[in-house]
This record gives structure tokens, C-alpha cells and sequence, in this order.
């Protein structure tokens, strides 16, 4: 029981420290651009490429999970993200930012994300599989409610390179704190898979995946409805999220206020993780996502009104609408993963799905500052992520296997 909760735990935390960092990135848009001279295009394309990075690396954290464990990918992840923002404080030229920030930033938080996350929580929990992942996805939105703000306060006062140093010190003191927890037997999983009689669900679970499993799944019609969810899912929260601060901020608001706002989504987003993997195993995984991307488009809403009348009761409404659908999706797609393909090789399918949601929301994240600079505006990105939405739902009512698993 108590291995089982430090999985879950370690699960939860690893997501706060990855996903909180990353987002720090967007507190320092304005900053970089003041100082550099450099568009919204460019800047943005920062984040694209860590996006892009998350996501081309997460089906080799997987398979790297797979064969070696928690041990490695967790230390590996937390050694590649603080020696990167670390440099990143003392970098000057926008193709450093892209290495650092970008594709070192983007290994690290993969390797501390969802996909090794997902695969050591379920192996501790398979009756409640869905809240278990709940839990700790909704370490992403903590994440971003502590660290978010943290870094904007410490970008207005002690600047944007030394906030970076900051972040990445704290990063690697954890780097060798990890090292002496007990990974091996957090590996191990439940051990009453042979009690009960199930030796050979046990020993698959074991097994390192040789890359079979994954060519099995990429035949099935569910691998890809699960990759259309997550890809459209991250092009439509991606496309407002890498420039929601500095929209506010150009709509009259403070940035501490718009900063505060992005965290207070964030936090919302905790609770609404958390209560979508509770959802789904008790109400099915279909109506908890229709419910989920429903809050999204109406959030969507209310930042096109805001666009034409700030305010802050449509801020308001925004925040807690599209704040408390923000990473709902996450658990819901994790947990259905785990139901439909079991066993070895679970950590390098499910990271190979994780890479479409990067890449959904890598081309959002580019998308949305070459909308602004096409139009002068935001709007079109607000519209383009409603699209985005309305094609992400699809698969809920189209795919068999989806409809199955999503009712249980």
C-alpha cells in the first residue's frame, strides 16, 4: 500500500516540476521580445519546438521505460531539464533558446511527464485506474498554479536570466534526491497479480516491450482514434495557451493579474483532472469527455468576447470554464490506453499517442503566433482552436472500440 502510494505520488510530483517549468516559458515572452527585438512568430516558435520535442521523444522515453525502469528515465529527465535552463539564463541568440528551452526542455519533460507516469501508476492500480492517472495529471496543472506565478515574480524582480538559473538549480538539488528512492520495487508493480493465480499477466508486465506490441497497435483502428483525440486536443489548448498572458496583458490587464489568471486555470485544472478520472470510472469516459470539451468551447467563447470587450467577468468565466476542461482530456485518453492495450509494451504505445497530442499542440503553439502576426490579433486563433475542438470529439461517437471502452 505504501509503494503503491509513493507511485502515485512520484507520479504527481515529477508532473509539477515538468510541466510547472515548462510553462514558465510563457511569463518570458514579453521580456525576450522587449529585449531581442523579436516577433510573436519567433518567439513562439520557442515553445513550438519544445512542443515538438515533448512529443518526437516521448515514444523513445517510453520504450526507454519499457527496458530500463523508473530509475533511469525519471533521473534522466531531471538531469536533461535543469542543465537547460541553467544555460538558458545566459543564452543570447534565439537558435540557443531552440536548443536549450526547446529540445533539451522538451526531453526533460517528457521523461518526467505523463507517459512514464501513466505506466507506473497503472501497474499500481487497475480497479480505479482512471482516478489513480487523474491524480497525478493533475500534478500539470499544480504545476502551473505554483510555479507559473513564482517565476513571473521573479522575472519582475530579479529578472528573466536569473529566474532561469533559479529554476534549473532547483531541478538538479532534485536530480540526486531521486536517486535513493526505491525504484526497483516501484517497478516491480502489484505483486498479487500471481497470487491470485494471473502469473502470466505478472511476468508480461515484466517484460521489456521489443517493439511488437507497438506494431500491433498502430493497425488498430482505437490507436489512431485515441491519437486524432489527443492531437486536436493539444492543437486547440495550445494555440490560446502559449499567448493567453500576453493577450491579457495587451487587453489592459496587469501581468502579475494576467499571470495570477493563467495560474488560477491551472489550479482549476487540478480539480478538473482529478474529478474527470473519478468521472470516468463511475460514469463512463464518453460523458466526461463530451462534458470536458463542452467547457472548453465555451471558454473559447468568452475570450473571443473579451477580445472584443475586456472585462473581468468574462475573464472570470474564461478562467473557470476553460481552467477546470484544461488537461481533462489527459486522464481520460491515459486510462483508455491502459484499458485497451495491457501488458508489455504499454509505456512506448502510450508514448507514441502522447507524441500526436505534441504535435497538435507544437503546430497550436506555432499556429498562434503566425496568426497574430497575419492579423494583427488573437481572434483567429480563437476560432481556429473552436475547430480544433469540434474535430477532437469525433472519435468519441465514431470509433467502435472507443465506444466500447468508453462506456464501461
Amino acid at each position: 500500500m505504501f509503494l503503491a502510494g509513493l507511485a502515485l505520488m512520484l507520479g504527481f510530483l515529477f508532473n509539477v516540476i515538468g510541466r510547472g517549468i515548462a510553462d514558465t516559458y510563457i511569463v518570458f515572452l514579453l521580456p525576450l521580445g522587449s529585449e531581442f527585438g523579436w516577433n510573436r512568430s519567433e518567439i513562439s516558435s520557442v515553445y513550438s519546438v519544445y512542443m515538438l520535442s515533448a512529443g518526437l521523444s516521448a515514444p523513445f522515453v517510453g520504450m526507454l521505460f519499457d527496458r530500463w525502469g523508473p530509475r533511469v528515465v525519471y533521473s534522466f529527465g531531471l538531469a536533461c531539464l535543469g542543465s537547460a535552463y541553467v544555460l538558458a539564463g545566459s543564452l543570447n541568440q534565439l537558435w540557443q533558446f531552440h536548443i536549450c528551452v526547446g529540445v533539451a526542455g522538451g526531453i526533460g519533460v517528457s521523461a518526467l511527464g505523463m507517459v512514464p507516469a501513466a505506466s507506473l501508476v497503472s501497474r499500481w492500480f487497475r480497479g480505479n485506474t482512471g482516478t489513480a492517472i487523474g491524480i497525478a495529471y493533475a500534478g500539470s496543472g499544480c504545476g502551473t498554479l505554483l510555479i507559473v506565478p513564482l517565476a513571473q515574480y521573479m522575472s519582475q524582480s530579479i529578472g528573466w536570466r536569473s529566474a532561469y538559473h533559479v529554476l534549473g538549480g532547483s531541478v538538479l538539488f532534485l536530480f540526486f534526491l531521486v536517486l535513493f528512492l526505491p525504484w526497483r520495487a516501484l517497478r516491480a508493480g502489484r505483486r498479487d497479480d500471481i497470487a491470485c493465480g494471473d502469473q502470466s499477466r505478472a511476468e508480461t508486465r515484466r517484460t521489456p516491450s521489443r517493439g511488437a506490441p507497438l506494431l500491433g497497435a498502430l493497425k488498430t483502428r482505437a490507436f489512431w482514434s485515441l491519437a486524432q483525440v489527443f492531437c486536436f486536443t493539444g492543437l486547440a489548448m495550445y494555440t490560446i495557451l502559449v499567448q493567453t498572458i500576453a493577450f491579457l496583458v495587451e487587453s489592459g490587464f496587469a501581468p502579475l493579474e494576467a499571470a495570477s489568471a493563467f495560474g488560477v486555470a491551472g489550479m482549476l485544472s487540478v480539480i478538473g483532472v482529478m474529478a474527470s478520472g473519478t468521472l470516468a470510472d463511475r460514469i463512463g469516459y464518453r460523458r466526461t469527455a463530451m462534458a470536458s470539451f463542452i467547457c472548453t468551447f465555451l471558454g473559447l467563447i468568452l475570450l473571443l468576447a473579451l477580445s472584443y470587450h475586456p472585462s473581468h467577468w468574462l475573464l472570470f468565466g474564461f478562467v473557470a470554464l476553460f481552467g477546470i476542461a484544461q488537461g481533462a482530456r489527459g486522464p481520460i485518453v491515459s486510462s483508455l490506453c491502459a484499458k485497451i492495450f495491457p501488458g508489455a509494451g504499454l509505456a512506448t504505445i502510450y508514448g507514441t499517442i502522447f507524441a500526436c497530442m505534441s504535435l497538435g499542440a507544437a503546430t497550436g503553439s506555432l499556429a498562434s503566433g503566425l496568426l497574430h502576426d497575419l492579423t494583427g490579433g488573437y481572434r483567429a486563433s480563437f476560432i481556429f482552436s473552436m475547430f480544433s475542438v469540434l474535430i477532437a470529439v469525433v472519435p468519441f461517437w465514431t470509433s467502435p472500440a472507443l465506444k466500447r471502452f468508453a462506456r464501461s
